[in-house]
């Protein structure tokens, strides 16, 4: 599949993705996430890929939201029918068992603050905004804003950027747990792959397993998590990677990683 609207690069054990349709800030449309779709496809089935980036081409957006004239004379009973969003909302989180990392530069808002918080760490730029406009619009979230961005930064602060559209910066972000990091725009790309380089050597099993655990945090008792955590590192010792690793250490020296 050629891509019209997206930018893919490989360095090294890391794909980085770019948004690329500046002019419009980069909305999401529909073959925008459907190219998404088919690159983060081939960066699971690639064993030599361990993390993913994706970021937006220019410096004023990530992705400034959906594309507002693809929606607009589309009929209620075709969103329906359709279940409009809803292969997008989730197909990147669950087909995508290999950490990836949004870096986010400017304007992520409406979709593009939602498709941020579909992955696993957010690093943004100073100049990074983050928002759910929706209202706005007469409408509300469709990609799952109204749901992760309240397990992300809680009741109060969702519900007021949901009722009012307020864009929430980058500083205010990182000191509400939505991002893990801010640095500077002219760096993010280059600190995003380094992160992911640094996640990509790690022992792959672990990595699935590990991204796997805290995900369920959100959909687990305490109790049942801490089982599913048992679980994850009883299995994860008969690896060969544990056998390697725990050598290593003892040896004092670099783990080297088969997978499985």
């Amino acid at each position: 599949m050629s891509y019209e609207n997206i930018l893919v690069e490989q360095r090294g054990a890391v794909t980085l993705v770019t948004l690329n349709r500046p002019q419009a800030l980069n909305a999401l449309n529909s073959t925008v996430l459907e190219e998404l779709i088919d690159a983060f496809a081939k960066f699971e089935a690639d064993a030599s890929k361990g993390c993913a980036v994706l970021t937006g081409a220019g410096e004023k957006a990530f992705a400034a939201g959906a594309d507002i004239k693809e929606m607009f004379e589309k009929p209620a009973a075709e969103f329906f029918a359709q279940d409009f969003f809803s292969r997008w909302t989730s197909h990147l989180v669950k087909t995508t068992r290999k950490p990836w990392i949004a870096a986010v530069n400017g304007f992520a808002l409406g979709g593009g603050c939602e498709l941020a918080m579909m992955a696993d760490i957010i690093i943004a730029s100073e100049n990074a905004k983050f928002g759910q406009p929706e209202i706005k619009l007469g409408v509300g979230p469709g990609m799952g804003g109204s749901q992760r961005l309240t397990r992300a930064i809680g009741k109060s602060k969702a519900m007021e950027m949901c009722l009012t559209g307020r864009m929430m910066g980058a500083e205010e972000a990182e000191r509400s747990g939505l991002v893990s990091r801010v640095v500077p725009l002219a760096s993010l790309v280059d600190e995003a792959v380094k992160l992911a380089a640094e996640i990509a050597a790690m022992p792959p099993l672990a990595v699935i397993a590990n991204k796997e655990a805290v995900n369920a945090a959100f959909e687990m008792t305490l109790e049942q998590g801490l089982i599913m955590e048992r679980r994850i590192f009883q299995v994860l010792t008969a690896t060969e990677d544990k056998v390697e690793g725990m050598g290593a250490f003892i040896e004092k020296r670099p783990g080297v990683w088969t997978g499985r």
